[in-house]
C-alpha cells in the first residue's frame, strides 16, 4: 500500500476537522459558554498531528482499490475519536466510550443517543453533535477532495468506498469536479430547508441543527421529543419532503441540473424507493387510524413523517411508534432494512440492493420452473453483470453475519429480544431510534460499554458499506501484494 499517500490524506483530513471545529467554536463564543477550552485542545492536537503528514504530497500519489477502502476506514475512525474529545473535555459526556458512540452515530448519520437529557447539553456542543451529520452525510473524504488541489484521479477509489451504495459514477471528467459538484447540490438542498424551517416558526439555531440532521439523514434531536415538540403539521411536511429528497440518489440531481429530468424519473431504483414508501405509507396510515380517533388527514401526517424518517434512516420523530400496533412497528422494521437510494446520504441496505435481490430470486424460480428458457436478470434497463450480482450477494451475506454476531455479542448485557434486535438493526442501518430500552423515547445509555463498541462498529460498517471497515481487521491487507 501506498503508505505516504494515505499519511497525506489522513492529514488532510485532520486539518479539515479542526477548521470544522471553529463553527462550534463561534457558537460557544456567541451564546457565551464556557466549553471553548475544550475545542480550543482538540484543534491544536488535530493541527499537531494534521500538519507533519500533510506538509508535503508524496511523488507517488497514486491510490488504488485497497489504498482507497483503508484509508476510508481508518480515516473515520480517526474523526469519530478526535470528535469525540469536545463532549470528553468539556465533561458534558464525561466518559470515552459514550462520548465515542455519540460522535460515531453523529458522523455516521445514525442518531443513535446515549444522552437521556439532551436540552441540558450546551449551544455549541449540541452544534458540533448535529454537525457532524452533515458533515458525514455527504462523506469528509468527499469534501477533502473538492478541496485539495491537484487531485490524482486514481483518489475515485476512496470517493467510491465513502458513498453509500452498489456503485459509484463519476458524473464528470475530474473527482475534484465530481466531488465539488456533490457538495453544491447538498448545500444548496440545506440552506433552502433552513429558509423553509425558519419561515414556519423554528428557531434559526434550532432550523440550522434540523436541517443539518436531515441532510445528513442522521437525526440528532435537539428536544426530549424530537420534531414532536413543534407540534406543526408544516414542519412535519417540510421535514418529511426534504428526508425523502436526500434519500435520492444524486447523480439523479445532476441529470436534473443538466436537463435530463425524464431520464431521472425513469430511474428504476427510484420507482422502487418510492413504491416502498408508498406503500408504507399507506398501510400504517390504515393501521394507526383508531389510535387517532378515526382522523385520515392526522394518522397520514404521523405515518407519512415516520416512514419518511426510517427508510431514510433519518430517525427524527414525531410520534412514540413503540405505542403503535404491532403491524406498523413492524412496517418500520422492515423498512429500515430497506433504507435510501443508493448515492444518497441515507444508510440501509439500500433499494437498488433489494431490487436486484428479489428479481434475481424471481429470476431463479423462472429458471426453475422452464430449465430451457433464458432469463436475464435486468435493472434500470440494463442486463446486470455477474460481477454486479456476486457483489450484491456476498455484501447481503456479510451484511447478515454481521449482524447475528452483533444481536449475540449484545445479547449479553441481558436485554430483551426486541431491544438488542432493533438495537443491533438500527445501528447497522444507520437509523437512530430503535424498540424496547431504545425506543423513540429511551437511548442508548443502559447498554454496557462492551455493547456501545460494538453497536459503534456496527454504525461504521453500516456507513461505510462494510468492506472499508473490514479491510482494517483482514491480515491480508498489510501483505505486501
Amino acid at each position: 500500500m501506498n503508505y505516504p499517500m494515505i499519511g497525506y490524506i489522513i492529514g488532510n483530513l485532520l486539518k479539515v476537522e479542526a477548521g470544522l471545529l471553529l463553527l462550534p467554536s463561534l457558537v460557544v463564543i456567541l451564546y457565551r459558554e464556557d466549553t471553548l477550552p475544550a475545542f480550543g485542545i482538540t484543534i491544536l492536537i488535530l493541527l499537531a498531528l494534521g500538519l507533519p503528514l500533510s506538509w508535503k504530497k508524496p511523488e507517488n500519489h497514486g491510490v488504488h482499490v485497497r489504498d482507497g477502502l483503508f484509508t476510508v476506514g481508518l480515516s473515520w475512525i480517526l474523526l469519530s475519536v478526535f470528535g469525540a474529545l469536545p463532549f470528553v473535555l468539556s465533561g458534558e459526556i464525561p466518559h470515552f466510550v459514550d462520548a465515542f458512540f455519540e460522535t460515531v452515530s453523529g458522523f455516521t448519520t445514525t442518531g443513535s443517543s446515549i444522552l437521556t437529557d439532551v436540552e441540558a447539553m450546551s449551544h455549541g456542543l449540541l452544534f458540533w453533535r448535529s454537525f457532524t451529520h452533515w458533515v458525514g452525510g455527504m462523506g469528509v473524504l468527499v469534501f477533502v477532495l473538492a478541496i485539495l488541489p491537484r487531485t490524482s484521479a486514481q483518489t475515485f477509489h476512496i470517493m467510491k468506498a465513502e458513498m453509500p451504495g452498489p456503485t459509484c459514477d463519476k458524473l464528470v471528467g475530474k473527482v475534484r469536479h465530481t466531488a465539488m459538484l456533490f457538495y453544491s447540490i447538498y448545500l444548496v438542498m440545506t440552506i433552502v430547508l433552513i429558509v423553509l424551517l425558519v419561515a414556519g416558526g423554528m428557531p434559526v439555531f434550532d432550523s440550522m441543527l434540523h436541517a443539518f440532521g436531515t441532510a445528513g439523514t442522521g437525526g440528532f434531536g435537539i428536544k426530549a421529543t424530537s420534531v414532536a415538540f413543534y407540534d406543526s403539521a408544516y414542519i412535519d411536511g417540510v421535514l418529511g419532503i426534504f428526508m425523502i429528497l436526500f434519500g435520492i440518489n444524486f447523480n439523479l440531481y445532476y441529470l436534473v441540473l443538466m436537463g435530463k429530468s425524464i431520464d431521472a424519473l425513469k430511474s428504476e431504483e427510484l420507482h422502487w424507493y418510492l413504491g416502498i414508501i408508498a406503500v408504507a405509507v399507506g398501510l400504517i396510515t390504515i393501521d394507526i387510524l383508531p389510535l387517532y380517533g378515526e382522523n385520515l388527514l392526522r394518522s397520514f401526517r404521523y405515518a407519512f413523517f415516520q416512514v419518511s424518517s426510517i427508510i431514510t434512516t433519518t430517525g427524527f420523530t414525531t410520534a412514540d411508534y413503540s405505542t403503535w400496533p404491532i403491524f406498523s412497528q413492524s412496517i418500520l422494521v422492515l423498512i429500515m432494512f430497506a433504507g435510501a437510494m443508493a448515492g444518497s446520504t441515507g444508510g440501509g441496505i439500500k433499494s437498488s440492493r433489494v431490487a436486484i435481490l428479489c428479481k434475481n430470486a424471481v429470476r431463479v424460480l423462472r429458471s426453475m420452473l422452464s430449465p430451457r428458457s433464458v432469463h436475464t436478470l435486468k435493472f434500470e434497463g440494463k442486463p446486470v453483470e455477474a460481477q454486479t450480482l456476486s457483489g450484491v450477494h456476498c455484501y447481503f451475506t456479510v451484511y447478515m453475519l454481521i449482524f447475528a454476531i452483533s444481536v449475540l455479542l449484545i445479547s449479553l448485557d441481558q436485554y430483551d429480544h426486541v431491544s438488542n434486535f432493533t438495537a443491533v438493526t438500527t445501528c447497522l442501518n444507520n437509523v437512530g431510534p430503535a424498540l424496547g430500552v431504545c425506543g423513540p423515547l429511551g437511548s442508548f445509555a443502559p447498554f454496557s460499554s462492551f455493547s456501545k463498541l460494538v453497536l459503534s462498529f456496527d454504525m461504521l460498517a453500516g456507513r461505510l458499506e462494510l468492506f472499508p471497515l473490514l479491510m482494517l481487521f483482514a491480515p491480508g491487507t498489510y501483505r505486501k501484494h
